[in-house]
């Protein structure tokens, strides 16, 4: 088990409100983020883990976005885009997630800017299914179970 980071941001979409929520913890199990809108849709899907590095190339290109809006659940200061399907990694002391499928763009991320989706097409962010259940908080520790 090596660390590899820690979690800086953590949001939800909830169903009755269009914008995410930055939350102090989160509670998942097998089927997802309790009380996220897409709890229990796809559980392939049920993650989505986004890097710093995706704001700062926004930057880059002096495009300002404000964390959360690229869709995450989770945002690190650690780069899980080169991780393959099938890896596992446990966040904090219990939660073991496991890296289901690369982030494909969404039409809505050109409401940003019309660059995003160019920008971003391998940058923005990684799906993960949850292995082991438990709650996560902003600051955890990120550990690489396997690679």
């Amino acid at each position: 088990m090596k660390k590899v980071g820690n979690i800086l941001n953590l949001f939800i979409s909830e169903r009755e409100k269009k914008e995410r929520i930055n939350k102090s913890t989160l509670s998942l199990d097998s089927k997802g983020i309790i009380t996220d809108k897409f709890y229990d849709k796809d559980i392939q899907r049920s993650i989505l883990i986004t890097s710093i590095e995706s704001y700062k190339l926004l930057e880059e290109h002096n495009i300002a976005a404000e964390y959360g809006i690229l869709g995450e659940n989770l945002l690190t200061d650690f780069n899980p885009y080169h991780l393959t399907p099938g890896i596992k990694l446990q966040i904090g002391e219990t939660v073991i997630v496991q890296i289901s499928q690369y982030c494909t763009i969404c039409n809505h991320l050109s409401s940003i800017n019309e660059k995003v989706p160019t920008l971003l097409k391998k940058d923005r962010g990684i799906f993960a299914t949850v292995i082991t259940k438990g709650i996560i908080s902003q600051g955890d520790n990120i550990f690489l179970l396997s690679d």
